[in-house]
């Protein structure tokens, strides 16, 4: 039994598309659950979450028929089951450089025998008390998203216990010092993308990437586990639409206006 649908399309060879939410509130969390998207995510990473909103938030998102998950702070034991104690089935670990990073990872997010995690998690009730059906359940993503993870990332990907990767495109960009501004930099940048994409098509494991805007272009290319908008964008972005609409017509009003006093004055 796999409680976690969303782990189950990218097994199967579907895109998982995501949200992310950054700003503490379940009620967002649960607004992108209930519009469909495959799962939400929680960062909290960049996001200003505390353990007892997560909690609300995991809950909401299954009310909204998502999967829950989670972007953690870093890669610590404790940051990553205390998230999964409040109900995260999937969880994204940033900054992952090495093969020793990728085990740490994986000791803290499985019980055993495959980790070390500690059964107890008070927001695991809601799914299974059975700790080999939570280790089935659990989607885990390390992040490639330096240079250096991009040299060794077909031995981070190679660990037991990782299901794919999360590309972070801009701290890889950063990280290679690329230019995106420029062509050169551009075609690096997807070289180095592609390069980590391949690795996980060769080691069998499910390719991601926060796509935002490039999502539909980032799934033709093969990856399936995206995230697609994060509550910040979708109202940046909304805010603006709605008030450029409102200030064209607005200008289209004084142009008719100005028309019409010259006419007068001829």
């Amino acid at each position: 039994m796999n409680l976690n649908s969303a782990k189950r399309k990218m097994l199967a060879g579907e895109p998982a598309i995501g949200a992310g939410v950054c700003f503490g509130s379940p009620l967002i969390a649960e607004m992108f659950a209930l519009a469909g998207y495959d799962f939400v995510l929680v960062d909290n990473q960049h996001g200003v979450w505390d353990l007892d909103r997560c909690m609300a938030a995991f809950r909401a998102i299954r009310v909204g028929n998502s999967v829950p998950m989670a972007r953690v702070e870093q890669n610590d034991f404790f940051a990553i089951g205390s998230v999964l104690d409040c109900g995260a089935l999937g969880i994204v670990i940033p900054m992952v450089n090495s093969r020793q990073d990728a085990e740490a990872a994986v000791f803290s997010a499985y019980y055993p025998p495959l980790g070390g995690r500690s059964q107890g998690g008070l927001g695991t009730a809601l799914y299974a008390s059975d700790p080999h059906v939570m280790n089935e359940a659990l989607f885990l993503a390390v992040q490639i998203e330096t240079a250096e993870a991009v040299e060794n990332a077909e031995e981070i990907l190679s660990v037991a216990g990782i299901d794919g990767c999360w590309i972070g495109p801009a701290d890889l960009a950063n990280s290679l010092g690329i230019d995106l501004g420029s062509g050169p930099g551009r075609k690096q940048h997807e070289d180095n993308i592609k390069r980590v994409l391949d690795v996980c098509h060769k080691m069998g494991k499910i390719p991601g990437i926060a796509s935002g805007r490039d999502a539909k272009r980032r799934i033709e290319a093969g990856f399936r586990f995206v995230t697609a908008i994060g509550d910040g964008s979708a109202i940046r972005e909304s805010a603006r639409s709605v008030l450029e609409n409102l200030q064209s017509i607005s200008d289209h009003h004084h142009r008719v206006q100005n028309i019409g006093e010259e006419g007068e004055r001829l």
